[in-house]
């Protein structure tokens, strides 16, 4: 395989916070990096966390991902020849006004959008690592399913009609799905030259590239951390699975690199629970101790767990635990001065 160095990885959802995790490791391991951006404005955070990797770093205006023309200057004149398309960018909206217009419709045509991108203009990509979720799998009216066993098996069985109708989070959930089932309808009709690999995290945890600098303008899944502080009870279950960022970012370019996965889908997650969040931190950052609920310590909540084997067994990451994703993550509030 081609020396990362001679290669150049793009990026869609260049400024999100798993999108800063796969960059920096990618960076790391020799790869020039170009991310898609909505505006020019946006990349000066993403300039500033990488600032090191000034040579190996560029970005290109994209302003729609469901317009696969609007990609051309992505693909225009790279340092070094584009061979992958860490796609990253997907819309996060939980209270939609109208879940067709406003999230059903963008998470479709923006995963169409940059597979038709990458036939229209990636003359040297060999492989989109397409970055989905656990919701693809997840059986939202089942509910906590105790001794269930997710796999990538599974899917989320509401079809479209169904979630344009549903409430916000189930409508999310399910555009995630729906995303992900196009991508495969796609690639078995157009058959590319192209691979591709779906990964399929729960929630994803753990410490933010470069720190936190604004606790008042958190991701979803950080803020959902954030919460327990000061917080009377413990929140009880809503996805029984999680993945630490950087073992995500593991997984993406293990994906990337490892020969022979074409069209495989991957579960990248081990088991969640907010019991265990609040366990795990009044043993690991001192200083939260009494600014916690305490629920009922030990007991695990009864619910469906996930077998994110597979994953390990072939891409090779290892999980980092629940424990030290939530004492690093806890850290950095604690180091913004928010606690």
């Amino acid at each position: 395989m081609t020396s990362p160095s001679e290669q150049t990885l793009l990026f869609t959802g260049a400024t999100s916070y798993v999108g800063s995790h796969i960059i920096k490791l990618a960076l790391e391991k020799g790869y020039h990096v170009r991310g898609t951006v909505r505006s020019e404005r946006s990349t000066a955070s993403v300039r500033e966390k990488f600032s090191t990797y000034a040579d190996k770093l560029s970005f290109a205006v994209v302003p729609d991902v469901t317009k696969p023309e609007l990609f051309e200057a992505a693909f225009a004149n790279p340092t070094k020849p584009i061979t992958g398309v860490i796609n990253v960018a997907a819309p996060f909206i939980l209270d939609a006004q109208d879940n067709k217009r406003d999230l059903l419709d963008p998470a479709i045509g923006g995963a169409l959008g940059v597979l038709e991108a990458i036939k229209l203009h990636g003359t040297n990509v060999r492989r989109l690592v397409n970055t989905s979720s656990f919701a693809c799998m997840l059986d939202m009216d089942a509910g906590a399913r105790p001794g269930y066993v997710y796999t990538e098996a599974d899917w989320n069985p509401m079809s479209y009609e169904e979630a344009s109708t549903a409430p916000g989070p189930v409508a999310y959930c399910a555009s995630k799905a729906l995303a992900e089932k196009a991508i495969w309808d796609w690639v078995a009709k157009e058959k590319p030259s192209f691979g591709v690999v779906v990964m399929n995290p729960p929630w994803v945890f753990g410490p933010h590239v470069g720190g936190i600098k604004d606790t008042n303008n958190l991701n979803e899944s950080t803020h959902a951390l954030f919460k327990l502080i000061g917080a009377n009870e413990v929140p009880p279950v809503d996805f029984a699975g999680f993945v630490d960022a950087r073992t995500l970012a593991e997984a993406h370019i293990a994906a990337f690199e490892k020969e022979g996965i074409d069209g495989e889908r991957f579960l990248v997650g081990s088991h969640f629970d907010y019991q265990s969040v609040v366990d795990a931190i009044r043993a690991e950052v001192p200083q939260l101790k009494d600014k916690l609920p305490m629920g009922t310590p030990g007991k695990i909540p009864d619910t469906y767990s996930l077998d994110g084997s597979k994953a390990e067994r072939v891409l090779g990451i290892k999980y980092v635990s629940l424990a030290q994703s939530m004492k690093d993550s806890f850290a950095q509030f604690v180091e913004a001065g928010a606690v």
